[in-house]
């Protein structure tokens, strides 16, 4: 029954010894959990004219506490209750709250601008909220019966033309200088292309050999522990640590987008067309990012995965890795990844 039918069917019972009269109303929630609901009645200044109840005092419903606002309330303690947590380094943390660590020059600008406008707009909403409870207060109909005829007003037209345009101005300044910073690749140390495919990843290092490998998501049943679920790849992309990675970025088939949360970067990776863009990655570590791009029904088994390491082991890795993809056969690689990519169930 829905709460408005609970409300409806509740009997008005005085309650003892007190002027206002209450009812209780048990109202079920999603059919597992029940609440009460308390309502009150405040007597009126007259008194009934007609009717059985005449010459006794009207009943005027003022309710207090109304089934919404309390499943509001209950929701928003269970939420406190459950705990929320900053995000971590690499990956997503369960009941996040802000954005994930950073490991690269640009995402520090980015988490830095973050805060930024943040604050401007908590501000804002604090002002839009102090103004509405003045006029709640001060305008309302019992506090001012006869409302002013006011139309105009030159001084606040021209305030509330200049502070939005001052405000965006503020904002668009670092916004601009970040966008630069993001979009200018300085001079790499190393080139990575990356290729989107339905549905995983191919990794190329054109400036040190010519070799190209796969990378796919592991299922379930294979994972080790600490590895996250459908986050983690078979192979991954491994760079070194404090070095300039120019990523190029393209399609094989449909649209897909590279993206890497820690690094700051998301470039759409679009058939026939090389879009770029880089990170230099300050910590060591193995980070993981997603396709951020609509592009089928196995979109969101495109894990992308970083490991960032020392130069030692990363030009180790190089060596190894140009044995053991040097000799393989693209197209059949190919072919064998998207057979390997069964539905997660």
């Amino acid at each position: 029954m829905p709460v408005r039918d609970h409300i409806r069917s509740a009997k008005l019972r005085p309650a003892a010894g007190v002027r206002p009269y209450r009812c209780t109303i048990n109202v079920p929630l999603h059919d597992k959990h029940v609440f009460d609901t308390h309502i009150w009645w405040l007597r009126g200044a007259g008194t009934a004219k007609t009717g059985r109840d005449r010459g006794r005092p009207e009943l005027r419903a003022m309710p207090v506490l109304s089934g919404l606002s309390a499943t509001a309330l209950i929701f928003g303690i269970l939420l406190a209750s459950a705990g929320a947590a900053f995000a971590g380094l690499g990956q997503p943390t369960p009941w996040q709250i802000d954005l994930q660590e950073s490991a690269s020059p640009v995402m520090d600008q980015i988490s830095t601008f973050n805060t930024f406008l943040f604050w401007i707009t908590t501000a804002i909403a604090l002002f839009v909220l102090i103004l509405l409870a003045i006029i709640i207060v001060r305008f309302n109909a019992r506090a001012n019966p006869t409302p002013s005829r006011t139309t105009h007003n030159t001084p606040i037209e021209i305030l509330w033309t200049i502070v939005p345009v001052i405000i965006l101005t503020v904002i668009a300044v670092p916004s601009f200088r970040l966008l630069f910073v993001e979009l200018d690749v300085p001079k790499p140390d190393l080139t990575v292309k990356a290729t989107g495919k339905q549905w995983f990843w191919s990794y190329s290092y054109p400036d040190n050999g010519n070799f190209e490998f796969n990378s796919l998501m592991v299922q379930d049943k294979d994972l080790k522990p600490g590895q996250p679920r459908l986050l983690t790849a078979d192979n991954e992309m491994v760079v070194p640590v404090n070095k300039v990675v120019h990523v190029l970025v393209t399609g094989a088939d449909v649209i897909h987008s590279f993206a890497v949360p820690s690094f700051g970067i998301r470039m759409d990776a679009i058939p026939g067309r090389l879009n770029e863009t880089w990170f230099k990655a300050t910590t060591e570590g193995v980070f993981y990012g997603q396709c951020s791009e609509l592009c089928g029904k196995d979109h969101s088994f495109m894990p992308i995965v970083v490991r960032v390491v020392n130069e030692g082991d990363f030009n180790k890795w190089l060596d190894d890795a140009k044995k053991k993809y040097a000799t393989d056969d693209s197209v059949a690689h190919d072919a064998v990844a998207a057979a390997r990519i069964p539905a997660v169930q």
